[in-house]
């Protein structure tokens, strides 16, 4: 795969345009696009399908989605394919812990993630910190160790399940 994940903006120099529906499409296209990589028909709908979800959503879950939606069987394995891609292009965030995805709705704007994850209802929210990514990345830097895409999970309860 071509895609290219999108240059590291200066944290904190840029306001947050968060897409919903159809801008968020477009906007998904446009980052596609700007990585090199073809928005094709099946990727538009992968992503459609991707975004309709409310919490994340596995291959097959999107899978499943598509095969109802579009009356045929729809393979996980191409599915996946397409994820590894958004991800690279920053269209998708990953769940690591379920091995799962979200539509990120900010494809624009680079930042590292940080999942906030109910452990009684599945709901997952992303949110974005530089300072403690930062954190995380200038303590790996320290050991020598070189981050690519820091990740932090966390796991707990929800204010709705709290």
């Amino acid at each position: 795969m071509r895609a290219r994940a999108p240059k590291h903006l200066a944290m904190g120099q840029h306001i947050h345009t968060l897409h919903h529906g159809t801008p968020l499409a477009v906007a998904a296209q446009t980052a596609l696009e700007t990585s090199g990589e073809q928005w094709t028909d099946m990727r538009a709908r992968v992503f459609d399908a991707l975004a309709s979800f409310e919490r994340p959503a596995s291959a097959y879950d999107i899978a499943e989605a598509m095969s109802k939606a579009e009356g045929r069987r729809v393979a996980a394995n191409s599915i996946y394919r397409i994820l590894d891609l958004f991800v690279a292009a920053n269209l998708a965030r990953r769940v690591e812990s379920a091995n799962a995805y979200l539509a990120n709705a900010h494809p624009d704007c680079i930042h590292d993630c940080i999942f906030m994850i109910c452990d009684t209802c599945g709901n997952t929210t992303h949110i974005d910190d530089d300072a403690v990514t930062g954190a995380v990345r200038a303590a790996a830097n320290k050991t020598g160790f070189r981050t690519l895409r820091p990740v932090i999970e966390v796991h707990g309860t929800c204010a709705n399940c709290s």
